[in-house]
């Protein structure tokens, strides 16, 4: 057994084990000094309490000092103990339709990946489409993007990294200094990012924000809608991330025959299409066309466990295969966010802060679409897109009051930028997984990934401006 000794100073030793008590000390203090000042003029008893449990949790997501689901437990547990909502009502939002449509999607992706489907679908189409250094690393792009229509960002990108991650050792690519190497891995992450933003699937924070909306107004926004607003958004985005990956780093190989190689490989590893993977497959399919013209009777979250059910019956899964694909950490973490949105809606704390902070320079709907959509973008890049839809959409909608806007579309300006984090691995997992290949670093992902996000601000306002109207779509009632 080998020993470490730390030759750090006693003092700094003794400071920093002493910063995690201090912090959660000062955190507590500041709560109750939130929940028990004098109440402002214009809030009420419940709303002041709303706003302690608001900065709590707002400090909790940006500091990261506990894992996200935990500081969602706090809110979980803060909310009805402090008699901001009843019991009832807060273990009742819990139950939210959003909330079983995430899990269901969650479960719906498990299956796919656990037949192979989705890894027979990807090396299928590299291989026919892969046979020059553009094509390949244009079918990654595309692949990962259209994957992410029907599976969490996440899991396409943890699908697909090994074999990116083939081809490049295939190729004799070197980690850090090869432009292909660097492009394989950014047309990975870019791909999921914005593909992940084209369907309720891509990831969880539109289910959660169409949560918070139901609960608060009882507005909601339906499956086929969503995609029909924001698809010019992807392949616009689209267009401008194989231009703009193209430009940045210049191809520096002359053939890609050894990933083909490779490719050809792994698939006769993979043997015929089994059974499973046809029914998966076809479940899949179904659960899609019953979203798109059940989901307003019968409800998403209806739909998703249907299928899930469908998949146990017919013993294409066992529970234990699902497991592993289910984040429960996630299902709490948008649990609570429900809560904490709700809480600041029913309350009255989120209309007060609108008009306390915000309405000076809220004159115009097209103001407050252009501002909260910069701020989500933005605030994705340092903070979990849960907790910026939790932070922005309870005030934005409030706001949205206030200026006779349609609160749907204030929830497009937040839901949808939420999800389009390009700059840092820390954003989305889908980054993280890039720069762990080492290939490129957080420099570079930096640097690309401000214009990809400027980019994308621009393009999501002028979609929202010029093509949202043709559909009848508009910023007010």
């Amino acid at each position: 057994m080998s020993v470490e000794i730390d030759t750090r100073p006693l003092w700094l030793i003794l400071s920093l084990k002493a910063l995690r008590p201090a912090f959660f000390i000062a955190l507590a203090l500041l709560f109750w000094f939130l929940a028990t000042m004098p109440t402002p003029e214009g809030l009420s008893i419940e709303g002041q309490r709303a706003i302690a449990v608001f900065a709590v949790c707002l400090i909790l997501w940006v500091s990261n000092m506990v894992p996200l689901a935990i500081t969602s437990l706090f809110a979980i547990v803060l909310v009805p103990l402090f008699g901001v909502l009843s019991k009832k009502d807060t273990y009742a939002l819990f139950g939210n339709e959003a909330v079983f449509f995430i899990l269901g999607a969650f479960m719906l992706a498990g299956a796919i990946m656990h037949s192979g489907l989705s890894n027979r679908i990807a090396l299928n189409i590299m291989e026919r489409f892969g046979d020059s250094p553009r094509k390949l690393l244009l079918s990654i792009f595309l692949l990962a993007a259209v994957l992410s229509f029907f599976m969490s960002e996440h899991a396409v990108a943890a699908m697909l990294f090994p074999i990116v991650f083939d081809i490049s050792k295939g190729l004799n690519l070197r980690p850090g200094k090869s432009n292909y190497g660097k492009l394989l891995f950014f047309a990975l992450a870019w791909g999921c990012v914005i593909g992940g933003v084209g369907t309720f699937l891509g990831g969880a924070r539109v289910p959660l924000a169409i949560g918070i909306l139901k609960e608060t107004t009882g507005r909601t926004i339906e499956f086929l809608d969503y995609t029909v607003a924001v698809l010019p958004l992807v392949v616009i985005m689209l267009l401008v991330g194989y231009f703009l990956l193209t430009r940045f780093f210049p191809i520096d190989v002359e053939g890609v025959e050894s990933a083909h190689q490779v490719l050809v490989k792994r698939l006769k590893g993979l043997g015929k299409m089994s059974y499973d993977e046809y029914a998966v497959g076809a479940v899949l399919g179904v659960t899609i066309l019953g979203w798109i013209f059940l989901g307003k009777q019968a409800g998403l979250a209806t739909v998703a466990l249907v299928a899930v059910v469908v998949l146990f019956v017919l013993k294409l899964v066992r529970w234990k295969d699902i497991e592993e694909y289910v984040n429960w950490g996630i299902i709490l973490m948008y649990g609570g966010a429900i809560i904490l949105g709700t809480a600041l809606d029913k309350s009255g704390a989120a209309a007060w802060m609108v008009n306390s902070a915000l309405s000076g320079w809220a004159t115009t709907p097209w103001t407050v679409f252009a501002v909260f959509s910069l701020l989500s973008i933005f605030l994705t890049e340092a903070m979990s897109n849960a907790a910026v839809i939790a932070i922005l959409l309870p005030v934005s909608v409030g706001m949205a009051d206030s200026l006779s806007m349609d609160p749907a579309i204030v929830t497009y300006s937040i839901a949808v930028p939420a999800g389009l984090a390009f700059m840092f691995p820390m954003s989305t997992p889908a980054n993280a997984i890039a720069v762990s290949s080492h290939y490129i670093s957080v420099k570079d992902m930096a640097k690309g990934g401000f214009i990809m996000c400027i980019t994308a601000w621009v393009v999501f306002n002028l979609v929202a401006a010029f093509y949202w109207p043709l559909i009848g779509m508009g910023y007010t009632k």
